[in-house]
């Protein structure tokens, strides 16, 4: 009790040695009262009302996609939708599957496939002698993307080894987008490519 008489005192005299007016004193007093309440009513009724996070919603990015021409020896033929980094063997699925009498070996089935690529089945038949030959019959200039290792290798200067190496860049590569890109196989070089160029199309 005696600390509170002595509190009160020493507020008392704090109050009485100001430098103020009483109607500075008066006014003083009035705004710290209305401080001091103000603040306890804020902390009395402060907000308790549970704060709920705003909903995450998921974004979703959809796939980037590519188109396929997928023809030939194949049960629907078409244009396909495929997702971005598909393999050959996808876009042949998605045309219903290799047809009866299809020959996949020229193909790779494993290579990733490009936007705009097409990709073409042989269709093959067995001759008289047994032997695997190719069904289409061509005329005119070789389709060098569909070409069978006999028919590279009946032009001039290309053999069975550079048939092969042809059908083999073919199967890691791709297509060749032009018949130029022929010179990119080991073997074929400026004047080789010269000589056969014209029985050449893509």
């Amino acid at each position: 009790m005696t600390n509170i008489t002595q509190a009160f005192e020493r507020i008392s005299n704090w109050w009485y040695e100001l430098h103020y007016s009483r109607i500075q004193k008066r006014a003083l007093l009035i705004l710290g009262t209305l401080i001091i309440v103000s603040s306890s009513l804020i902390v009395v009724s402060g907000n308790s009302h549970e704060v709920v996070a705003p909903p995450v919603v998921a974004v979703q990015i959809a796939a980037p996609e590519i188109f396929v021409d997928v023809t030939g020896a194949v049960t629907k033929p078409g244009v396909y939708t495929l997702a971005a980094n598909s393999r050959v063997i996808d876009a042949i699925k998605a045309a219903g599957d290799s047809a009866p009498g299809a020959d996949l070996s020229t193909i790779n089935l494993a290579r990733v496939l490009s936007d705009g690529e097409q990709i073409y089945v042989d269709e093959t038949i067995i001759n008289s002698a047994g032997k695997r030959i190719s069904k289409t019959v061509h005329s005119g200039p070789i389709n060098v993307n569909r070409a069978t290792a006999a028919q590279l290798d009946s032009l001039d200067g290309i053999g069975p080894v550079i048939a092969k190496r042809i059908i083999e860049y073919r199967k890691v590569n791709g297509p060749f987008a032009t018949v130029e890109d022929l010179q990119k196989v080991s073997g074929i070089g400026t004047a080789k490519f010269a000589i056969i160029k014209s029985k050449l199309r893509v």
